[in-house]
Order: structure tokens, then C-alpha cells, then sequence
């Protein structure tokens, strides 16, 4: 089995597998394990509690659940009097390094598949390095990759927000002292309050087409969608119905903010309403229209979509705070995507334990261990909440 990608998704696999007696092989184009570095920002919490780690809900007696972790790092009982089950980021990162520490061997940093081609042994696997890699079974497990708008390209004065503490340390010092964030979700809503925190003569610009940031749904029953029981009721409802769950708590998951940093933001408007000195705005149903970038500045041109009117922000910087998408199973594949089957829309058919659906002739199976089968199985099968059941799967498909 050779995996693409060594995220949480294939490093839950590699758990997985090892707890089985079998050790994989992975390829990662980072040079060390690392996940959403870039966004790891004074005071971020993870939005999921700590027993939604890398093994807990798939076998709570593994070595490499988060509270093992702890008991490692001689944390667990101080960690028990936060009396909070959300750690922060930087922790949570931290377990992640930990767990990945342990499989050093098995994975091949800083490779990028540009290639894949079947073979009679299964699969035949070019890497960037000019290496050849050879594989009865891929397993899929990029994650996302960002999204900029339209006909804008990262840039030093430009840049997707994955990218924010590495780029802002590029970029220097803010000479105009003026930034704009583009975006609605958490992502967005962090990156401005760490930057009106950080700069604290700088104005922060906050742009998005709502009227205002919308509280995320994170309420009991609603998080039920985030069960691993959830995916077979998801993957054995019809196509009409998937989409309606989607559509209907798509707040649970995208474009949506923690209600306390809502009302830190909030507080922090009012309080410069108060006092005059007015460094944070927020552009509301407003969408971004064109920009112009040179050596001192950012023009960006908004448009508001209430009164159609339109103004432009000059600004040391553009964070776009605007989104990831999955990875595209079929162009990645290339010619060997006519191999497998896919919908009218162009999204991978997988069966229940995310395999991706075979042709007469296939060379070998394919597995898609991440956000590539939102649409067949639900929400909560493409994302931490379910990584150690959705990897115990897959592991139990490989090695039955």
C-alpha cells in the first residue's frame, strides 16, 4: 500500500495499520510533517474535543490517543484542570508531530506524485524526484488545497491565509499600516482579530458578502452529523436527500464563527466606536472586484451589493481567507480515471468503506481517505471528528 500525502487522515491510517500488525509507505510533498502551520495563532482552540483524535473512537485503548499523549508529555493531569475539553491548537499540532514522530521511517517528505500510471503488479507511482514508487493500493489522502478568487494569484502582498504567519514575516513591516482580510468562516475571523491584536497601529479591513459573521452550529443534536453512525444513514439516503443534509447544516462545518470570537470582534468595533479611534472595519455584503498590486501597495476595488456602490482599499496586504477544495481524484489520475467510475458531475463513486468504484480492468484499488466523498458520505466522514474510525476502515479493507 503506498499513501499520498501524510496529513491527519493517513497518519490515522498509519495508526491503524500498525495497530494490525502492517506498516505502510507514504509520499508527502511537505519537507516534515506539518498541518495548517501557517494558521497556528496565539489563543486558537480546536473546535473539537480531544477524544476526536487520530485512535480514541476506533480504540480507545491505543497508544496513540490524545490522553497517551498527554500521560507522555507529563501533561494529563494538568491538562484535566482546564476543566476545558478543547485544546488549543498549538497542542493539538504538537500530538499530531508526536504520533507522526513515530512513523518517520514509512514516509517519504518532500515528494510530490506527478503521476500515476498502472502496471501488471497494480500501480506505478512517479514522484518529482524522478523516483518510481510501485503499489498494489493507493490510498488518497491530500486533504484540501486552498482557494483564491478568480484571476488572483499569491503574491508577496497577496496571499491565501494558509500561508499568514510565513508570508507576513516576508512581507516586512507594514508601511501603509493597513491590511485586508476577505473572507466570512473562522479562518477569516481569526486572521483578523490576531492581526488587529498583532499590528496595534495598523487599521484591519475585514471583507465578506454577508451582513455580518454568522454564528457557527455546534448545538448537541446538530454535532450528531459528526457521528461515525451518521455516515451509513448519510451513504444509504438517496442523492436528492445527501444534498439536503449538506445544504442544511452547512453552518455546522463552512463559513461560519465561534460565538465567543464573535463577540470579541464585536466588542472590540464597539469599543473603538466609543473612543473615535477607529483601526477595524468591516466592509459587509461587499465582494471583492478587482485589485492592483505594485511594489508599495494593494488597490483593492469592493463592490457593495446593497447599494451597488463601490470604493477602493489601499492596503500594505490581502489576506484571502476564502476556502479549500479537494482535491480533483480525476485529474489526478489522468488517463487512469477512465478506470474508475465517477458522477455526471465529475465527483469520484466510492462505496461505503471509501473505495473508490472499479471498471473491468482496473489495475488495483483505490481508497479516498478525506474530503473527496463529502457528497456520498457526509460531513462528518471527511473530517477530524471521524478520522479514526474512517481510517480504521480503510485499514480493515486493506488488511482484512
Amino acid at each position: 500500500m503506498l499513501g499520498v500525502g501524510f496529513g491527519p487522515s493517513n497518519l490515522a491510517l498509519a495508526v491503524a495499520l500498525s495497530e494490525r500488525g502492517v506498516r505502510g509507505r507514504f509520499v508527502d510533498a511537505q519537507q516534515r510533517f506539518g498541518w495548517h502551520r501557517d494558521m497556528l495563532l496565539p489563543g486558537t482552540r480546536m473546535q473539537i474535543p480531544f477524544l476526536k483524535d487520530l485512535a480514541t473512537l476506533r480504540n480507545p485503548r491505543s497508544a496513540f490517543t490524545f490522553v497517551n499523549y498527554l500521560n507522555e508529555r507529563g501533561r494529563l493531569v494538568a491538562f484535566i484542570g482546564r476543566h476545558d475539553v478543547f485544546p488549543s491548537r498549538h497542542e493539538f499540532h504538537d500530538y499530531l508531530q508526536w504520533a507522526a514522530g513515530q512513523f518517520a521511517a514509512d514516509v517519504h517528505y518532500g515528494r510530490r506524485v506527478v503521476g500515476v500510471a498502472g502496471s501488471d503488479a497494480g500501480f506505478t507511482v512517479q514522484l518529482d524526484t524522478g523516483e518510481i514508487m510501485s503499489a498494489r493500493t493507493l490510498v488518497l489522502g491530500t486533504g484540501l488545497h486552498p482557494v483564491l478568487p478568480a484571476g488572483t494569484q499569491p503574491s508577496l502582498r497577496q496571499w491565501h491565509s494558509h500561508q499568514l504567519l510565513s508570508a507576513l514575516a516576508a512581507l516586512g513591516p507594514l508601511a501603509r499600516g493597513r491590511v485586508a482580510v476577505v473572507g466570512a468562516g473562522q479562518s477569516a475571523a481569526e486572521v483578523v482579530a490576531y492581526l488587529h491584536h498583532s499590528f496595534p497601529r495598523a487599521e484591519v479591513h475585514a471583507v465578506f458578502g454577508r451582513y455580518g459573521y454568522s454564528l457557527a452550529d455546534d448545538s448537541a443534536f446538530v454535532n450528531r452529523i459528526f457521528d461515525p453512525a451518521a455516515v451509513d444513514e448519510f451513504f444509504g439516503a438517496d442523492s436528492a436527500e445527501r444534498k439536503r443534509l449538506l445544504d442544511y447544516h452547512r453552518s455546522a462545518n463552512y463559513s461560519a464563527v465561534d460565538v465567543d470570537l464573535i463577540a470579541d470582534l464585536y466588542e472590540r468595533e464597539y469599543g473603538e466606536r466609543v473612543t473615535g479611534d477607529r483601526r477595524l472595519f468591516l466592509h459587509r455584503a461587499c465582494s471583492v472586484v478587482g485589485s492592483e498590486e505594485d511594489d508599495a501597495e494593494v488597490r483593492l476595488c469592493l463592490r457593495n451589493h446593497i447599494d451597488n456602490t463601490t470604493e477602493t482599499v489601499r492596503c500594505d496586504a490581502v489576506v484571502y481567507a476564502t476556502g479549500y477544495a479537494p482535491m480533483d481524484v480525476a485529474a489526478f489520475l489522468g488517463d487512469l480515471a477512465s478506470c474508475y467510475e465517477f458522477d455526471d458531475q465529475g465527483r469520484p463513486l466510492a462505496t461505503r468503506d471509501y473505495k473508490l468504484v472499479a471498471r473491468p480492468g482496473a489495475p488495483g484499488d483505490i481508497y479516498l481517505n478525506g474530503a473527496t466523498v463529502e457528497h456520498s458520505h457526509g460531513l462528518g466522514a471527511t473530517l477530524l471528528s471521524n478520522v479514526a474510525v474512517r481510517s480504521g476502515e480503510i485499514a480493515a479493507a486493506i488488511s482484512p
